[in-house]
């Protein structure tokens, strides 16, 4: 990795890190393959440096290296390998309109499942954030991250790989989607487009119920995962126990991925932002006997790790207050102890796993 001028830019050039502006919204994300409307955006915004991969990084040699020495590009790899499966799974299903199934079980028990079971999942799955948020990249992640909690909630192999499942098939409903719709954020919908979103819901139960010996469980989560304990929620404003645990368990795995990942012209956030909405949201919208254990062994994977502030100052996670509050004590460099609850105006805008 090397700094290079953008006046010294080059189309073909891959960032190594992702460049935001002064607000911390994202411009390019890390990986990015600069083309010349790239760079001009870039002077344009007056962006004086930017971090680009050099010709070892992009090797084939490194790559194998770093696959070998590094868990993190491990993981990539492994990740990246069962991603073009998981892409032809979403597109079989938008142009037949049936999931097709035994590759689908063959990834879930074969790929995402081991990776679910991977200590440092969490850590790795921040990594890739700089990876699109197309349906079957977001619905791998998801995938995982509902393994991950399963795990975390002592569940079975056979509920746990399960639940795998519905987190993968969790968003099938928006293979019906336009491509105009797909490109679009949530946020940025008109009031006649959000409706053709949420529809998305029951598009999807009626995908998977031709799957045979699908579990109710798995149909439910499809159908329901934004619904919300308060009966907020769609397509029928369910309330409580009348949300099926598994839509519950995935609700908490869609939020916190669609919090970490990285869009371009949104602002960047960190595990932290999505520890927090979860912490906030637990007794309200959120399911509590799924977040509780999420937050629990969450906060610990955190623990050590190296952060930076919005202030500028470096420090590390030294620990998590006792009484579930969203933000984690701070040891700065000068060994002080900064409860970044008690500092709203204080932000994590970088963090660096252990």
């Amino acid at each position: 990795m090397r700094a290079v001028s953008v006046e010294d830019l080059k189309p073909g050039m891959t960032l190594a890190r992702t460049v935001t502006n002064d607000e911390m919204i994202v411009v390019l994300s890390e990986n990015t393959l600069l083309t010349k409307a790239h760079i001009t955006r870039l002077g344009f915004l007056n962006i004086p440096v930017v971090y680009v991969k050099d010709e070892y990084e992009l090797s084939q040699n490194y790559l194998v290296a770093t696959s070998i020495f590094n868990q993190s590009n491990a993981f990539l790899q492994e990740y990246e390998g069962v991603v073009d499966s998981a892409k032809r799974i979403f597109e079989d299903t938008n142009k037949t309109g049936a999931v097709p199934v035994e590759e689908t079980h063959a990834i879930i028990e074969n790929d995402v499942a081991p990776m679910a079971k991977n200590s440092g999942a969490i850590d790795y799955l921040y990594e890739l954030n700089h990876l699109a948020s197309d349906i079957y990249n977001h619905s791998l992640r998801v995938s995982i991250l509902a393994g991950v909690i399963a795990k975390w909630m002592r569940f079975d192999r056979a509920k746990t790989q399960d639940i795998i499942l519905a987190g993968f098939l969790h968003d099938i409903g928006k293979t019906r989607f336009s491509q105009k719709l797909l490109d679009k954020h949530v946020s940025k919908l008109s009031a006649e487009e959000y409706e053709e979103y949420i529809r998305h819901t029951v598009d999807g139960q009626q995908v998977v119920n031709s799957i045979p010996n699908l579990s109710d469980g798995v149909k439910l989560a499809v159908l329901q995962h934004h619904e919300r304990m308060d009966g907020s929620g769609f397509p029928f404003g369910s309330t409580g126990q009348d949300i099926h645990e598994y839509a519950r368990i995935i609700a908490v795995a869609d939020i916190y991925d669609n919090i970490t990942t990285e869009r371009e012209g949104f602002v960047k956030e960190t595990p932290f932002t999505a520890i927090a909405y979860i912490t906030e949201h637990m007794f309200t919208t959120l399911d509590p006997g799924v977040c509780m254990p999420v937050l629990t062994h969450i906060t610990d994977a955190f623990l050590g790790s190296r952060v930076m502030l919005n202030d500028g100052t470096k420090g590390v996670i030294a620990a998590y207050p006792k009484d579930y509050a969203g933000l984690p004590i701070i040891s700065n460099e000068e060994e002080q102890l900064v409860n970044l609850n008690e500092h709203p105006e204080l932000k994590i805008i970088e963090y660096n796993p252990k």
